[in-house]
Parts: C-alpha cells; structure tokens; sequence
C-alpha cells in the first residue's frame, strides 16, 4: 500500500513538472514571436529589453535576436550575441550568413559558411545567393557544383547569376535541366532572355509558360518596350487585373524611353488615380519624358512629387532632376539641386558637368570638374565627353585638343567613338581640316557615321567640297539611307554652282527610297502637349492658329512702317 502511495505521488510530480515545463515553452514562444514583431517595427531597443528579461530562452530566442540587430544596421552586436550562444543550430549559422551578405561582407559570410560543422540545402543557398548577388560567379559555379543536393532554389539562383552575366545560354542549359521548375525559375529565364536582348526567345519561352504571373509579364512588357512595340506591351499591361508599382513604372519607363512622353505622363495621371503611390523609379521616368518634352512645369511637379513621398533624397533621382532642369533651360535649377544633395557619386558630377557643358558654360564646367577631383572623385570617360562638349559649345579648339590628350595620357582613359566624334565635329568648325582627318586616321577602329556627320556637316558649312565628298561616301558607306548626308552634300554642291552633281544627288537619293524627315516643334498648353509639323494642318483649331499669324504679322508689317515714318522724319 506505501508502495502504490508513492508510485502516485512521484507520477504527480511527474505530471506537475510536464505542465510546468509546457507553460515554460508556450512563455518563451510567446516572447520570440514578441521579438520578431518589435524588430520588424524596427524598435530593436524595446526587443532587447524583452529578450534580456527572458528567465528562460531557446535556440530561437537566440536567432530571433541576432537576425533583429543586423536587420535594424547592428551587425557587430548580432556577432557578439552569436558568439556567447550556448547552443547553436544550423538556422543560427545560416542567419550570420545572411546577416554577413546583408552587410555587403562576403568573405565574412563565406567564413562563417566554412565553419559550420553542419549544412542543410538553405547554407548553400543563401551562399550560392551572395556570390550571384555581388557578381562572384566562379565561387557561385564552385559552390553549386559542389552540392550535395539541390532544390529548385539553388538552380533558379545559378541561372539568374549566369544571365544577369550574359551567359544566357548556359543558364538556358541549366534551366532545360530542371526537374521542378516553379514560377521564380520560369521567370528568372524569361527576364534574363530580356535583360540579353534576345527577345524573340524570351517571347517563345513566355508562350510555353504554363502558368504566368504578374512578373514574367512586367519583363515581357519590358521586352516588348525595348524591341519599341510599345503598343503590345501597353496591350500586356492593359490585360494584368492586379497591377504593382513595378509594371506601373515598367509601361510607364517604356513610353518615356520610346519617345512617347505624353503617353508617359497620362499613364502616371490614370496610376495616381487608382491609388497607386509613386516610387523613386516613377519619378526618374517621368522626368525623362520631361526632360525630351522640355516640359519644365510638369518636370516642377514631378519633383514635388518627389519632395512629397519623401523621396528627394535619392542619388539617381536628383541626378535625373538636374537632367531635367539643365534640358528645360533652367540651369540654375540643376545646380540648386546638386549644391543641396546629401551624397553625391561619381553620375552627379558628369550630370552636372554635362548640365553646366550643354550651356556653354565652359568656366563653370572646369570649376566643377576641379572640385569633382578634390572631392576625391575620378574623372572617367563621361566625364571628359563632358569637357569635350562644353569646349565645343564655346568654341574652344585648342583647349579641346588639351582635354583629349589629358585624357589618355594622366588618366590612361582609351577614347571611344563618341569622343573622337566630338572631337572631329570642334575642330571641322574651328577650320582645322588637317588635324581632324589626323585624328579620323588615328582612330584605332573603323570610324562611325558620327564622326563622318560631324565631318561632313561642317563641310556644309564652310563648304568645303573635297573633304565633304569623302565624309558622304563614308557616311552613305555606312547608312546608304542617310537622308541627311544626300542633302548637305546636294547644298555643298548648290553653293559652289555644280547644278549637275544636284541633280545626280536628288536622283540617287530618290532611288535608293531615302526621305527626309520634316522637322517638328511643341509646345506645351495647360498640361497638354501640341505638335507642329511643316505644311501640316490637322490641328484641331488651325483656324484660329492661322488667323492669330496673320494678325501677328499684320502689327509686324505696320511697326516696320511707322519705324521707316519715324526714320524719315528724324532724316
């Protein structure tokens, strides 16, 4: 009977110690989910508090804790913690690793990768990952080939690597030998097609998708933005019931890119309407229509848009802004928002430089270009196209050759086409014929039909027949359709009186079905966008236009008389 009273008590004890230890747990998991919340509301202190409070913790309170310090830019404390853990599982060294990659510190996680004395399939994911995120592929290829297995995750992140590094064939191979693919990986090849220029292959591979989602669509309306079919994509775009910011700016980045400006800034009026708030991508593409439509009202807007949503901080934003406002004629503008910019990279200054260059500024351009250096900057080839260009704009000759050979021999930078283009174009109007055809010869790869445009234009102008005759063979050489090479070298002929060479160009020109495009101009009307072209009359209110010209030149003719009155009687 002593016997059965004690097996009793001790299974009493046992029981009470279960529902002890039970409520223990639920307490602790309790907390943990209470961390994770705290930190992901980014009150990390609150979230310490709780977790040095704890009686009590598990291996998770430990990793909950580590991953809220390096997501809240506390990574040094996330490495202390980890290293008093008394336990550690295989998530605690998978959250370092991620904490490392978060932190740009690659090696550090590759360290943490190697040290771990266990690894599931998520370690050589994440680090797989980080490689293919800062543009390691040979690690990422070692690593992958050396897995012991491997999921749908590991594949779709070699592929994405290999095609963001133009190695689209071999992530095609990889993709092909996919057991189960999802639709990260299908979308993963088809944006890689896109992002590769191979269109046709993204559109095929698209078709045999079984199942599409919104972000193989947003890269088909890429695709289809950058082959210039924007009306397919507009009609991709029209058909996504549930669109994100992400295709909303990939439409309207497609119209801005394509010439289609107005279209762009209608789309962002309909995205406003539906309650969609603008990101910093928003912005940029609809300062780039702005800045092709030289609409500097709407540009304004655009920018307090930007001051609105908190967003006037971003590097490539302002540097899109003062693009804008340099285009727009407003350069005061351009450098009020680059003087007031926080952080600045090496695109801020040949933006500003390039805003300053395009005014003809040449003075204020080399005042940017020597604070660009003593702020530590280093000038690289935009930069000195820059230079080039504002030596053209101001007609400084000599002061371009300078530049160029500055170039190549302090900065060891090899001038590309368009330098030699610039180049050639400031001297030809400078009349030094000798030394641009030197350089033309200098050029270490065929010349483009820049520089023999640049040469023949200034032929044109000086009417130089000889020099000219060669730059639009070339030119014709390489663009047999170039209408503006058959009418400059038809005027050079014109104006030395060879009426026969005329005849011969018009005629040659006609033959081969080249046109010359009639040239346009636009205005802007209470945020509507007005085209005119030569001889055309499809303006719905040409009417009233042509009667306000013709009272304008009405008070023109009657000043001109009372001026040539007033002249007589002072005689």
């Amino acid at each position: 009977m002593r016997d059965v009273c004690k097996l009793a008590s001790f299974f009493e004890s046992l029981k009470r110690s279960v529902q002890i230890t039970t409520l223990s747990q639920r307490e602790i998991s309790r907390h943990n989910l209470q961390i994770g919340s705290l930190a992901r509301a980014g009150n990390i202190t609150a979230a310490r508090m709780l977790f040095d409070r704890m009686p009590n913790r598990d291996v998770v309170s430990w990793n909950a804790m580590i991953t809220a310090h390096w997501q809240n830019n506390n990574l040094p404390e996330s490495k202390k913690l980890f290293s008093s853990m008394p336990e550690r599982n295989i998530v605690s060294w998978n959250t370092m690793i991620a904490g490392c990659l978060n932190n740009c510190l690659v090696d550090e996680a590759f360290a943490y990768f190697l040290e771990m004395p266990k690894r599931n399939v998520a370690s050589w994911n994440v680090m797989i990952s980080g490689f293919v995120k800062f543009d390691r592929m040979n690690e990422a290829e070692k690593l992958f080939d050396e897995m012991p297995e491997r999921n749908v995750i590991s594949y779709t992140a070699m592929l994405d690597g290999l095609a963001r590094n133009g190695k689209i064939d071999c992530a095609r191979k990889l993709f092909d030998t996919m057991a189960g693919r999802n639709l990260v990986s299908w979308a993963a090849m088809i944006s890689g097609y896109v992002e590769n220029g191979r269109f046709e292959e993204a559109r095929f591979l698209f078709h045999q998708m079984p199942e599409k989602n919104l972000v193989v669509i947003t890269a088909m309306i890429t695709g289809y933005c950058k082959e210039g079919k924007v009306e397919a994509a507009r009609s991709l775009f029209d058909g996504i019931s549930h669109k994100d910011i992400v295709s909303w700016n990939a439409m309207i980045a497609g119209y801005s890119h394509n010439g289609y400006g107005e279209e762009a800034l209608k789309l962002h009026i309909l995205m406003m309407e539906v309650g969609m708030r603008p990101d910093h991508a928003t912005i940029i593409a609809l300062l780039t229509a702005c800045s092709a439509l030289s609409l500097l009202q709407r540009g304004r807007q655009s920018h307090a848009i930007s001051i609105k949503t908190r967003l006037e901080s971003d590097i490539s934003l302002c540097n899109a802004l003062m693009t804008m406002y340099s285009r727009c004629g407003s350069i005061g503008d351009s450098e009020l928002v680059f003087q007031t910019m926080q952080t600045r990279d090496v695109v801020s200054w040949n933006t500003i430089i390039a805003a300053f260059a395009q005014h003809g500024l040449y003075q204020k351009v080399m005042a940017f270009f020597l604070d660009m250096e003593a702020d530590k900057f280093i000038p690289n080839g935009v930069t000195f196209l820059s230079l080039l260009s504002a030596c053209g704009h101001s007609g400084k000759a000599n002061e371009s050759l300078h530049w160029f050979n500055l170039m190549v021999s302090r900065y060891e930078i090899t001038p590309m086409p368009e330098h030699y283009g610039c180049l050639v174009d400031i001297l030809c109007r400078a009349r030094m014929w000798d030394e641009a055809c030197k350089h033309v010869q200098e050029m270490p790869f065929e010349a483009k039909s820049t520089v023999w445009g640049s040469l023949l234009g200034a032929c044109h102008m000086y009417r130089n027949l000889k020099l000219g005759e060669v730059a639009a063979e070339k030119l014709l050489q390489l663009d047999p359709k170039c209408s503006g090479a058959y009418v400059m070298l038809s005027n050079i002929y014109a104006a030395v009186g060879m009426w026969q060479q005329v005849t011969r160009v018009r005629e040659k020109m006609n033959r081969c079905g080249s046109k010359k495009q009639p040239g346009y101009s636009w205005t802007e009307i209470s945020d509507k966008v007005h085209i005119f072209l030569a001889e055309d009359s499809s303006h719905p209110d040409i009417g009233r236009i042509q009667f306000e010209l013709k009272c304008i030149g009405l008070h023109m003719r009657n000043s001109t008389a009372e001026i040539d009155v007033s002249d007589c009687i002072y005689q």
